[in-house]
């Protein structure tokens, strides 16, 4: 009997002990923190595109990007969090970006807002956001959102303007030193910001080189009148510094007036589809730009692992884009970064730790070239600093020289 009620005592006293030690711990199990839009089972992203307008080709981006996330979800989320992903049409009007903006936040109850289209709609929504204390993860390439010290809650991703500007200014240095430049750039900011880099490219070389420059508005019906004045400066050297369907206008009125100089378009023009077959394959021969990513249309690029799993991607979640869009290659390496940030929140899933964890980024993600990284710091919010020049050589682009580190 003595020896029952010791093993009962014994048994009372591990029982006991047990479940101390899950009330103890269970706390610390589940410490799950959230803001709105984050749940155990959900992540709501809110993104504002231009899927009608004048920007309308860059909803390929929004689309893409959508298709991303159908995968992540598909494989079973991000820590067994689903994406919801609220991707809304701003009409590539700035005011109903402001609009939208509002509403993604104060209604729809997003977690962050990411890949926010143009540099003039995320500069109207910018303060709002960062008042708010929202993420807002553009977009677009302006250095003006490299400003951790004022808009702490806001984060570009590609090589700035001033950077393209600076690669393109030097190439013509280096290979072209006795060039007449002229230079169409957008009446805008971020026109203005791609000039700059041009000039501080040249240096003291620039009042000399630089024979004419033009802007253009985005309300422009067409560019002819423009092209004729740059091409009667007698340049041999364009900088053509427009974005979509501008930039597709100016490759195909530049050729079709009998002038053939050596031109640049942005990183952001460089879509075979979307904007070079529109000009004329045969207008846009000869062309640099510069990229970031692998040549995924290259048959032998096919043997790299991250190209054929871009094209698997591709095949399976968005068939019904077109695989010469660069635009595609741009939401799926946006999405993959914007996941990567996700997974390293684990379950601490408010927007403070978000902001933590996409200010301490060193990825290498598979799209990108060797040499591309994807770096930020608390003080460094310019993900992607590096590029290399490609020329298109009337079917495909060709890469010209190698990467290019460039700091702003």
């Amino acid at each position: 009997m003595e020896a029952l009620n010791v093993n009962s005592f014994i048994l009372r006293i591990f029982a006991a002990t047990v479940i101390a030690i899950a009330l103890v711990s269970t706390p610390a199990a589940a410490q799950k923190k959230y803001d709105h839009g984050a749940t155990d089972t959900e992540i709501k992203i809110g993104s504002i595109t231009p899927y009608t307008g004048v920007f309308s080709e860059y909803g390929a981006v929004g689309r893409a990007e959508a298709a991303y996330f159908q995968m992540i979800n598909d494989r079973g989320g991000i820590n067994g969090r689903k994406i919801n992903f609220v991707s809304v049409d701003d009409g590539s009007q700035v005011n109903k970006s402001v609009e939208l903006a509002h509403k993604l936040v104060e209604q729809d109850g997003v977690l962050l807002i990411f890949s926010s289209f143009g540099s003039e709609s995320n500069i109207a929504i910018r303060k709002y956001m960062n008042d708010k204390k929202v993420q807002l993860f553009i977009q677009t390439s302006s250095a003006a959102f490299d400003d951790p010290a004022h808009f702490p809650w806001t984060m570009g991703f590609f090589a700035t303007y001033r950077t393209e500007g600076l690669a393109y200014a030097n190439y013509i240095l280096q290979n072209k030193p006795g060039a007449k430049i002229a230079v169409l750039y957008a009446n805008s900011d971020a026109g203005k910001e791609y000039l700059a880099g041009v000039h501080d490219g040249l240096g003291r070389m620039a009042s000399t080189m630089i024979v004419k420059e033009v802007s253009y508005d985005n309300t422009d019906a067409t560019l002819a009148s423009q092209i004729v004045a740059l091409k009667s400066s007698g340049a041999d050297v364009f900088i053509n510094l427009a974005w979509g369907k501008f930039a597709t206008q100016a490759i195909r009125t530049t050729y079709d007036v009998g002038w053939h100089p050596l031109q640049f378009i942005p990183n952001a023009s460089l879509s075979i589809a979307a904007f070079l077959d529109p000009a004329g394959l045969e207008k846009a021969a000869g062309i640099i730009t510069n990229a970031r990513s692998k040549a995924w249309l290259h048959p032998q690029a096919r043997s790299d692992p991250a190209v054929r799993e871009f094209l698997d991607w591709m095949s399976k979640y968005n068939p019904q884009a077109s695989l010469r869009d660069q635009l595609n290659v741009a939401g799926y390496e946006r999405a993959q970064a914007l996941v990567e940030v996700l997974k390293k929140c684990g379950d601490d899933l408010t927007r403070a730790n978000v902001m933590k964890q996409a200010a301490s980024l060193n990825l290498e993600i598979g799209m990108l070239r060797p040499g591309i990284r994807i770096t930020t710091s608390p003080t460094d919010y310019q993900p992607i600093k590096q590029l290399y020049l490609i020329k298109f050589n009337g079917k495909n682009w060709v890469p010209l020289g190698q990467v290019i580190g460039i700091q702003d």
